[in-house]
């Protein structure tokens, strides 16, 4: 039995939230371009609990651009998918099944662009959604607005936008709220610039550029939750036996959700009602602060920790979390350096609420996140996420940063490879990992040519690298230098747990 509107009756409600029959006939308010388990996991899933709560009152028409798969298992299955929630909160587990009837259809833009631009003439569409991935948000010269598809995505959005003001006449009223969830800064901003560009460069008419810059609200957001996609075979099957319906769409995700938004105009949060849900939509004029917060205590952690607790023995984050040390190191790393040197002010109370959830995210058994998998660009990671918080570390005090120290030393550590076949690869315990950094040859030249306090200072000062010498910060090098031979010399595990600054519960 198929997962669809048919079958949901056989569904226990009781340990399901299901959906009501009204949802179906809700009317289409999002276009979404993107099937993705991010997208299906965190928007669909936020406007999926706010119609279950009679407040969006709207559905998804998904645009699917990629030639990979089609839109056969949707329309099978109604446009329904399982969502299955697992994770810990305040040290609880956290575990909840859905069905989320989000979705209205799925149309292939290379066989249905006809029916995607009718979507535009729909006085019920409000929202766009996007995550067509970073490579997604860029200026392609040779786009169209008239005749096939355009090749991008910024060109689709604007046939669709130029549509819709040459049926609705370029009514003020009928503008959309565009959100891009795409990894990168002002993400929002940059889609607007392209699609004005675009316009220009199709020599479309002043009054629809003046009605894009007008009643249109393009908004820079951020996105974090992780969505691995499918379960475990075996926890589907189980699962599958249990209900007894498949379902080729289910996907996983952590309990964890934040979609922030940032809107400068009403009427983005009147449109954006789904908001009212779940505290995790926030909609606010500056979002910068999440961003730092994600970025510097989340990822950031991530990076310092990498070559520590790789080269500990950890294969994945799931373990070095039920260590001692590995916990220990990350809550004082985030608390005592990294927090303070976030380059923007933020509460501390709100560092540490966050810093919390980053070690409950961390702790789920449901996400096997591996480290060898976190370290790829290992280098790039580490300049942009925690090269801006160790100077600005050097802007309050002239201090070293202990716990900052020991994490690049773990990075240059995990760094020291060899190449072969063009490819390079570290050594563990006699087994090659390998080191996938478009940098390794860098790195493995520097090993190869210096030893001890001048291979730190070789590697600290390569402004290639950091784009500034850290060896200008006073006793980083030094401190590096002493870290790196440290690890070298004994027991990883032990010299991370020695080297905290305090031993306290995490």
């Amino acid at each position: 039995m198929i997962l669809s509107r048919k079958t949901l009756s056989n569904i226990p409600a009781n340990d399901w939230v299901l959906p009501s029959e009204n949802v179906f006939d809700l009317p289409e308010k999002v276009l979404q371009f993107g099937t993705g388990v991010l997208l299906r996991g965190l928007p669909d899933y936020f406007i999926n609990k706010a119609n279950n709560q009679g407040i969006f009152n709207g559905r998804v028409v998904i645009v699917k651009s990629t030639s990979s798969g089609g839109t056969n298992e949707f329309a099978e299955q109604d446009g329904l998918f399982t969502h299955i929630i697992k994770g810990i909160e305040d040290g609880n587990n956290v575990e909840e099944n859905i069905i989320n009837a989000s979705i209205s259809r799925v149309l292939s833009a290379k066989d249905e662009w006809a029916e995607i631009l009718k979507c535009a003439e729909s006085p019920d569409m409000e929202v766009v959604i996007s995550n067509t991935t970073e490579v997604g948000i860029t200026l392609k010269e040779d786009d169209k607005v008239t005749g096939a598809p355009p090749a991008s995505f910024p060109g689709k959005l604007l046939a669709f936008l130029y549509r819709r003001f040459q049926f609705f006449k370029g009514d003020a009223s009928k503008g959309m709220v565009i959100i891009p969830t795409e990894l990168i800064t002002q993400n929002g901003k940059k889609l607007e610039a392209i699609i004005l560009e675009l316009a220009r460069l199709n020599s479309l008419d002043s009054s629809f550029t003046d009605w894009l810059k007008s009643a249109n609200y393009f908004c820079d957001s951020l996105v974090d939750r992780i969505v691995p996609g499918k379960l475990p075979q075996q926890q589907k099957e189980e699962l599958q036996k249990e209900t007894g319906f498949s379902d080729e769409l289910m996907i996983m995700s952590e309990s964890y959700s934040l979609w922030a938004i940032e809107a400068h105009h009403p009427i983005v949060a009147k449109k954006l009602s789904f908001a009212k849900a779940d505290k995790g939509v926030v909609i606010a004029p500056d979002i910068n602060k999440f961003r730092e917060l994600k970025l510097r205590l989340l990822n950031g952690t991530h990076t310092f920790s990498c070559g520590l607790a790789f080269l500990a023995g950890f294969t994945t984050v799931k373990q070095a979390m039920e260590s001692e040390e590995i916990p220990a190191y990350m809550k004082q790393l985030m608390l005592k350096e990294i927090a303070p040197s976030i380059p923007l002010a933020i509460d501390p109370a709100d560092s540490t609420d966050f810093a919390n959830r980053v070690l409950d995210r961390f702790r789920n058994p449901q996400i096997e996140h591996n480290w060898i998998a976190i370290s790829v660009q290992y280098s790039s990671k580490m300049k942009l996420r925690n090269i801006p918080v160790l100077l600005e570390h050097y802007k309050k005090t002239t201090a070293p940063p202990e716990l900052m120290a020991l994490g690049f030393a773990g990075h240059i550590l995990f760094m020291k490879c060899e190449e072969e076949d063009g490819k390079y690869y570290g050594n563990l315990n006699g087994n090659k990992y390998p080191v996938q950094d478009d940098k390794a040859q860098l790195y493995a030249g520097k090993w190869h040519n210096f030893t001890s306090s001048a291979l730190v200072n070789s590697i600290l000062s390569d402004t290639a690298l950091w784009d500034t010498d850290l060896t200008a910060l006073p006793g980083f090098a030094a401190l590096v230098a002493t870290k790196l031979e440290g690890l070298q010399s004994g027991d990883l595990k032990q010299v991370i747990k020695d080297e905290q600054i305090e031993k306290e519960p995490v």
